[in-house]
């Protein structure tokens, strides 16, 4: 794609005096938000940013090599700091290459603003390269990205900059909170603003009044004097800083707790009461943990199918409350608002009433896997071994697939440390950018970040790593390599026979061609449990980024509980 070709319009740049830019102006917008980080692929149609950006003492511009990466990179700092985060992009596939990474950021509802250039209003619907304006014949760039955001607007004049972008700020974090769109033709970039006001600030989210809030405290008292409560928390526990209120009011209900996938890191997983991961990828006792329960305590999840499957019929038979910002998939008494605030209240009206004491805590009970057939490390041996490793505090950040499955069903938490996987359209490669971007967002208490991906979501977008090298980010990416992709050679064994598959690979020496590539990248390649415990260790003090591959078998089932009903290999109940 070429990304060259420039048409200039208005005054140009830094050399001119008088009023600032819109650009300017909106960076200055930015840093008064709270942002400290734009991630982005350059372009003639966005390079003015750049140029505020570099002039810019509070907002840092990040380059990254494609344009899913640099939203990936967007969504992993939001998720992680709880802000705002901003990517930024050119006209035509440029932009494009935004669409997937929104769609994740839309469907996990995770607060990302998108600045896109666009050509100059001048010449659109007159044969302008890369035209998106909508006129006919020209693609529609409010139609595309209007259905992966909250909000999406065009900038048509540069008095409309700070009303459009307090908009489309508010519209990203208001609940639920998701992608906001700005485009942003060129000439309207480099345009004088005047009378600048500042930027308004977005409304504060207002906790509604939780009318259900008595007849909830009424459930779960019940629940605790007979039963029990089981808590399924998510993702948005983690994301809202709402972990120790949420133990404060597991206390308070002596309840047991279970997570969804995406969150895993809402709740010490070491501590006796955690019975597991619900759903698809989940663990047998939390199946267990909720039959004997009176009652479900949602919180933060709207349990999605791959964090209900195999207890709907459980939960259908026992009250629900759920304590979310959106309503739940399943029916239930509903507590909305921001989830702290909520927890505490609750709390509040528990705390100090008898609990029952606990029975003997079941733990959690993994599925055992299987021994590779192909030779590798299988998935429990390189779970344990990861887990071995993992710094208190550190980072996680896990990809879709079989490696993705293992790392769900297998891996704990280190205490404080925090889990991602994107759970809304499951992208592969999603991780590597995401991983780049929480590292920019590093404090003092985080010790490393880890990325848990495939080779074939190294393929895709694997080749991020080169920003990580650049910027020397502490993160330590781990490459499963099985030379397929794995979980699509399951499907074709267990649905068509497995007489063929166009999912394998011809085998690649992942490690030793990141080696080649980066020659100050430290990357490793291990065969054997020992050799991948070494290789941790080796490139655990790293001050910069590390590589390992790791041999693993394509035939090796993962912890799916629906293929390994189908494949029927022992598992217990």
């Amino acid at each position: 794609m070429d990304r060259s070709f420039a048409v200039r319009s208005g005054t140009r740049g830094r050399a001119a005096h008088g009023a600032p830019r819109s650009v300017d102006v909106l960076v200055r917008g930015l840093a008064a938000a709270g942002v400290s980080h734009v991630f982005g692929v350059g372009g003639a149609n966005i390079e003015d940013l750049y140029d505020a950006l570099h002039t810019s003492p509070a907002v840092t511009g990040v380059l990254a090599k494609h344009e899913f990466s640099a939203a990936a990179m967007a969504d992993g700092h939001a998720r992680v700091t709880g802000g705002l985060g901003v990517v930024a992009a050119t006209s035509g596939g440029g932009a494009l290459n935004l669409v997937p990474a929104l769609g994740e950021s839309f469907a996990s509802r995770v607060p990302v603003l998108a600045l896109i250039g666009q050509p100059p209003t001048g010449i659109e619907g007159r044969g302008a390269f890369q035209d998106t304006s909508g006129a006919p014949g020209c693609l529609d760039a409010e139609a595309v990205f209007g259905a992966v955001a909250r909000y999406c607007a065009r900038l048509d004049a540069p008095d409309d900059l700070q009303h459009r972008l307090a908009e489309a700020i508010e519209a990203a974090l208001a609940p639920p909170g998701g992608p906001a769109v700005l485009l942003l033709p060129k000439d309207v970039q480099q345009a004088r603003v005047t009378g600048c006001a500042g930027l308004p600030r977005p409304r504060a989210e207002v906790a509604p009044h939780n009318r259900e809030l008595p007849h909830a405290v009424g459930v779960l008292e019940e629940a605790r004097r007979t039963g029990g409560v089981l808590v399924i928390a998510g993702d948005d526990v983690a994301r809202r800083g709402a972990r120790d209120d949420l133990a404060r009011l597991v206390d308070a209900l002596d309840a047991r707790v279970a997570v969804a996938p995406d969150g895993k890191d809402a709740f010490d997983n070491g501590d006796p009461r955690f019975v597991g991961v619900s759903g698809v990828m989940g663990h047998p006792t939390v199946t267990r943990a909720l039959r004997a329960s009176s009652a479900c305590l949602l919180v933060g999840t709207r349990l999605p199918v791959v964090a209900r499957d195999g207890i709907e019929h459980l939960l259908a038979e026992r009250p629900v409350v759920a304590v979310s910002r959106e309503r739940p998939h399943i029916g239930s008494i509903v507590l909305p608002g921001d989830l702290a605030p909520t927890l505490r209240s609750l709390t509040h009206r528990l705390r100090g009433r008898p609990a029952p004491r606990s029975q003997q805590p079941p733990g959690v009970e993994r599925y055992p896997g299987a021994r590779p057939a192909g030779g590798g490390i299988g998935y429990v041996e390189a779970m344990a071994v990861i887990e071995a490793a993992l710094p208190r505090g550190a980072r996680l950040f896990v990809d879709a697939g079989n490696c993705g499955a293992a790392a769900i069903h297998h891996l704990a938490v280190p205490r404080g440390g925090r889990f991602v996987v994107a759970m809304g359209m499951g992208g592969m490669g999603y991780t590597f950018g995401a991983a780049i971007g929480a590292s920019f967002a590093d404090s003092a208490e985080v010790a490393r970040t880890f990325v848990i991906a495939g080779d074939g979501a190294f393929y895709m977008h694997g080749l991020e790593v080169h920003t990580a090298v650049e910027h020397g980010l502490p993160i330590t990416f781990i490459v499963l390599n099985n030379n397929a992709h794995a979980m699509c050679v399951t499907r074709e064994q267990l649905h068509y026979g497995g007489g063929y598959s166009y999912n394998r690979f011809a085998g690649t020496s992942i490690a030793a061609g990141v080696n080649a590539m980066f020659p100050s990248l430290e990357a490793r390649n291990a065969t054997t449990a020992l050799e991948l415990a070494d290789a941790l260790v080796a490139t655990g003090s790293a001050p910069g980024p590390a590589f390992i591959s790791v041999d693993c078998d394509a035939d090796e089932m993962p912890p799916v509980a629906a293929f390994l009903r189908e494949g029927m290999i022992p598992c217990q109940r």
